[in-house]
């Protein structure tokens, strides 16, 4: 079932949500520990949204999502060159999942990197995200192989979208 969610950039009183529900999604999937050190970098949604745009899918006031769009010029750019946008730290809570919330707000990203006139989009995902790579697939991002990084216990593999 896919329902319509509304996409927009967190308000002040909602930043601190935001990045708690990133932190609580990674946890639900089981994609982290408890202890792992990345949950504190999603967690700080505000310190994202310092030079980035933390965005969040309102499902009539309940955060089903949130996203973080990297626009050029901003910190938590990982992998993107000059002409392209980046996201990160996607994350639906777990009652929204497979309801196109995630979709959703990839969409969102895509708008705004058309706004700002990029000419793609880029993002970094754990290998272990095979959710996110079919919802990255579905909406015609590639893998950028030659992009892939990592961090201490943990392979990233880059993908692509063009746009048109």
């Amino acid at each position: 079932m896919s329902v319509t969610v509304p996409v927009r950039p967190a308000r002040p009183d909602e930043i601190d949500a935001a990045g708690d529900l990133a932190a609580r999604a990674y946890l639900a999937s089981g994609l982290l520990r408890p202890d792992d050190p990345y949950l504190a970098d999603l967690r700080d949604a505000r310190g994202r949204s310092e030079d980035s745009v933390v965005l969040v899918a309102d499902a009539g006031g309940d955060l089903a999502g949130t996203i973080t769009w990297c626009p050029e010029g901003s910190s938590h750019r990982e992998v993107a060159e000059p002409g392209e946008g980046e996201f990160r730290a996607l994350g639906v809570a777990p009652a929204w999942r497979g309801q196109g919330v995630g979709r959703a707000l990839v969409l969102a990203c895509l708008d705004r990197a058309r706004e700002s006139g990029c000419h793609a989009v880029v993002l970094s995902s754990s290998s272990d995200m095979t959710a996110a790579h079919r919802v990255y697939a579905a909406l015609g991002f590639a893998r950028l192989p030659e992009r892939d990084w990592g961090l201490p216990g943990m392979h990233l593999l880059a993908f692509r979208r063009e746009l048109g």
